[in-house]
């Protein structure tokens, strides 16, 4: 068994590695008369069937959301490199499990999420989820500084928080899931993840108010 696994994740590290760049390109042109479900459809019947290029074509579409997801929950890019390929292999050997009910991302997030979780070992990392801003040209010197010391503070609110409550942040906002599909990829009911995103949220306001106190 374990050598049949290694076998599949070889054929997943081969499919994934060609043509990465030209497949992206490549789907871009594809007839738009398939709406995006169609498309996910196609793929998992055709993973199902053994089509390898049916992988190539879900990596060049998902495998860069599904990576830094892995990276933002593990920190540690050899780690979310590992978590990412081995959700592929999963994804690959499970096709079949998908019944098509939801959106494959969320899917394959969930896949990824359960991945990451196991491979943490501490989950106080710090997790780097706030995207880079550049303060304006004509932005003064002291705006310039004020800009920056928000962005530290906001990455210091969220390295406090627990990797289950930056989980729902990552998920929601820069993933773009529901609720529901959150829910479903964290495997936990959906009044849990509100009040995990509440709570995410009044926890960053707190640290944000306090240090704009403090700067005044």
């Amino acid at each position: 068994m374990y050598a049949r696994q290694k076998a599949i994740k070889r054929m997943v590290l081969s499919a994934v590695s060609k043509q990465t760049l030209h497949l992206q390109q490549t789907i871009k042109s594809i007839d738009h008369s398939m709406t995006d479900q169609e498309q996910d459809s196609d793929l998992i019947r055709r993973m199902i069937s053994g089509d390898e290029n049916a992988l190539r074509e879900l990596y060049a579409v998902y495998g860069q959301r599904l990576h830094a997801y892995a990276l933002r929950l593990t920190n540690d890019p050899a780690a979310a490199e590992d978590v990412t390929q081995d959700a592929l292999v999963t994804a690959w050997r499970t096709a079949r499990k998908f019944r098509g009910e939801g959106r494959l991302i969320a899917w394959l997030l969930g896949i990824v999420h359960h991945n990451a979780l196991k491979s943490l070992r501490h989950p106080s990392q710090p997790l780097d989820v706030v995207e880079e801003t550049v303060p304006e040209a004509n932005a003064s010197p002291e705006e310039q500084v004020q800009a920056g010391e928000m962005k530290r503070w906001i990455r210091q609110g969220l390295e406090s928080l627990s990797t289950e409550h930056r989980a729902v942040l990552e998920l929601v906002f820069y993933q773009g899931l529901s609720l529901n599909e959150v829910a479903e990829v964290c495997k936990c009911p959906l009044g849990t993840v509100k009040s995990r995103l509440s709570y995410a949220r009044q926890h960053l306001r707190g640290v944000l108010s306090r240090n704009e106190e403090s700067w005044r």
